[in-house]
């Protein structure tokens, strides 16, 4: 599978003796995904993001974005777009005329541009305030401006720090189908704080931490969503279960069921014979959970 970003082995210090941003950090993000970029305040994701379209340069370490080699402003104009976490936007501009100016810049001719600037300010659902100053805009229709400056020209790559900050969960909601929507086309990487976002959101996650990664791979790896499922009962579990659904493994506590095996097709039949076993028993079903959260993993690591 082709990367459409690698970083691999980079360090990033601000100062000469300051501690590292970012300590080595290798990790690479595959074609027409969206990623999760995972951490901490300080773990280094803001500073990963600048060095990936190049406002920063390493100190030591190699880069490569869409198998192209470090991002050039010329080469991938139109190719690469970003969304910075502390977006400041120019108040005495509408978005329709920024949007435009700015896909002009990527190389749009002016019909071209004028149609993607609509089609992006559709999509964050601000076409109704199109042609109002940005300086009188709330704090999420601003954010969302600057999520539609991001998409313009169907970019192959998508950085966004923290999109869905500060948006209320309808305007969320939708920015989320944008970025769905953008993934067809190419690539997205979010980075945000919102585990459970995330994980609704994403195919594959790579956590970083003191400027590290600690894990990387798809969401249903990292949660083990193919391998482990949990059951809550309404009563305490029968007796003999461990043997009903051999070979899986299975921990019993109590009303709660453990279940591991090797595959998805394993679970699956051992949730059969658990099933089984239940309506044997007369003993119903609360819940079932695949795998654990990517809060929790995140917090094991």
């Amino acid at each position: 599978m082709s990367a459409a970003l690698r970083f691999d082995g980079v360090v990033k210090r601000y100062g000469r003796r300051g501690r590292p941003a970012l300590d080595g950090l290798s990790f690479e993000v595959p074609t027409g995904v969206v990623c999760g970029l995972v951490g901490p305040n300080g773990a280094g994701k803001t500073t990963a993001f600048a060095l990936a379209t190049g406002l920063l340069a390493p100190d030591a370490g190699a880069i490569d974005v869409l198998g192209q080699g470090p991002y050039d402003v010329w080469a991938m104009r139109g190719v690469v777009g970003v969304l910075p976490q502390d977006a400041e936007l120019p108040d005495r501009h509408a978005p329709r005329e920024l949007l435009v100016h700015l896909a002009r810049l990527q190389g749009l001719g002016r019909a071209e541009a004028e149609a993607d600037a609509a089609r992006c300010l559709d999509a964050v659902q601000l076409a109704d305030r199109a042609d109002d100053p940005v300086g009188t805009l709330s704090h999420g229709m601003r954010r969302r401006v600057a999520v539609a400056t991001a998409l313009l020209g169907r970019p192959r790559l998508v950085l966004l720090d923290e999109p869905t900050a500060g948006l209320d969960p309808r305007h969320a909601r939708a920015v989320r189908a944008v970025i769905r929507e953008a993934a067809t086309q190419g690539t997205v990487v979010v980075s945000s704080h919102n585990l459970l976002e995330l994980e609704r959101l994403c195919d594959w996650v790579v956590m970083i931490d003191a400027g590290r990664c600690l894990r990387q791979g798809s969401v249903a790896e990292v949660t083990a969503r193919s391998r482990r499922v949990r059951w809550e009962l309404t009563d305490e579990a029968p007796p003999g279960l461990a043997a009903a659904l051999a070979p899986a493994t299975v921990v019993v506590t109590g009303g709660q069921v453990l279940v591991e095996a090797e595959d998805d097709a394993a679970v699956d039949r051992a949730g059969v014979a658990l099933m089984a076993a239940l309506v044997e028993a007369g003993v119903g079903v609360r819940s079932v959970e695949r795998g654990v959260s990517l809060e929790e993993r995140f917090l094991d690591d």
